[in-house]
């Protein structure tokens, strides 16, 4: 819950002379399926990727430009100070500036959705008027909102209890439907097939309700992690961090699993001598930590 109310942007929402408020959440869920690393088999060790150029080996992040094709083998070069000269200062309002039936935009334009909540009390009134008379006349508002130097096309409308923002791709990054259909042919339907059809998506019609679509794919990866956690079968891989910081995270992982332990013991068992605890744990975790260098070695 906690990750779906974190903010991600903040600034006010300008509608001619009003400005309210807000913030955005994002709507997506990132952990809806598990997401995995690389792992060398043998050596138990994060595969970690490198920027090399062929004969030279590794290129360090400073001798790194950009750069356009022009034509095949011929480039522009572009500094990170050609690029900033470009770049949008960021202004933290969103300007609508356009009214359109939510339902005249093309679903190929959306991209990326995002929850707006006002920001403070003192914003919810002005919120909510917003929220209403957009859900009133099933309008979307259209507006710009600049992100990280880029200005991105987004569209406002209501959804649920709410307000929702989603960003929308520009007109020239979507390929022109005509052009990619145009080897289809132009011949009408068979009255009767056409007939048929129609009354089958007639018979299966009904209110969009997305909880009844399971991504099984999703689930399966979630339970075969549960399988193999349950089995036994986690293996330590070193992530590449310096070994002074894996060795205290190991630390900590086992005082809270002494800790774990302890509180799950019977009531009935008389505990030992503060002094008399820590010196076990002080030994688990020396032998412990013996046995991590041992299996790194």
């Amino acid at each position: 819950m906690a990750e779906a109310v974190r903010t991600f942007w903040k600034g006010y929402l300008r509608l001619a002379l009003v400005a309210i408020p807000i913030r955005l959440v994002t709507a997506e869920r990132t952990d809806a399926t598990p997401r995995f690393h690389q792992i060398d088999r043998t050596s138990r060790q994060r595969i970690r990727y490198i920027k090399v150029v062929p004969g030279k080996g590794e290129v360090k992040k400073e001798d790194i430009v950009l750069g356009y094709e022009v034509e095949p083998g011929n480039y522009v070069l572009m500094e990170d100070s050609d690029l900033d000269a470009v770049r949008l200062e960021s202004r933290h309002t969103i300007e609508l500036t356009q009214f359109v039936d939510v339902h005249d935009i093309d679903p190929l334009y959306f991209e990326r959705p995002y929850y707006v909540l006002p920001d403070g009390d003192v914003a919810e009134e002005g919120y909510r008027v917003i929220r209403d008379a957009l859900r009133d006349r099933k309008k979307a508002a259209i507006g710009q909102l600049t992100l990280r130097g880029k200005e991105n096309l987004v569209a406002l409308y209501a959804g649920g209890a709410g307000l929702v923002l989603d960003t929308l791709r520009y007109d020239r990054e979507i390929k022109d439907a005509d052009e990619v259909f145009s080897g289809i042919g132009r011949a009408q339907s068979r009255a009767d097939m056409l007939k048929m059809a129609e009354e089958l998506i007639d018979s299966r019609s009904e209110p969009f309700d997305p909880s009844k679509f399971k991504n099984h794919y999703a689930e399966a990866l979630r339970d075969l992690v549960k399988s193999k956690v349950s089995s036994g079968k986690s293996v330590a891989v070193d992530d590449g961090e310096p070994e002074r910081g894996k060795v205290l995270d190991f630390m900590e992982a086992l005082k809270r699993s002494l800790a774990d332990s302890g509180a799950k013991s019977s009531a009935a068992s008389a505990p030992a001598p503060a002094a008399k605890r820590r010196v076990a744990a002080k030994a688990a975790g020396n032998k412990a930590v013996k046995a991590a260098r041992k299996r790194r070695a």
